[in-house]
């Protein structure tokens, strides 16, 4: 979600302002809406439990955006107000 929201890397004559993590905006522990992970056992050995959860969580924020200002954002970082 940090990425999603706060991902933006700025450059001044071509070099990036942000060199690491104490100068890049991370999103913080109340900024994140409420997660319940429920894990289903299946019978088959654990594999991969926690990262399958990752890849649609910018996709799903995006959607909900445009469920609310009714335009699509089609670059990083997602703003409420664009």
């Amino acid at each position: 979600m940090t990425a999603a929201l706060h991902g933006n890397i700025t450059r001044v004559r071509g070099q990036a302002q942000q060199s690491n993590f104490h100068d890049y905006r991370l999103l913080r522990h109340d900024e994140r809406p409420r997660v319940t992970v429920s894990i289903l056992d299946r019978g088959e050995p654990p594999t991969g439990v926690g990262e399958p959860g990752v890849p649609p969580v910018i996709p799903a924020l995006g959607n909900a955006l445009f469920a609310l200002t009714g335009k699509r954002q089609r670059s990083l970082p997602l703003r409420a107000d664009a």
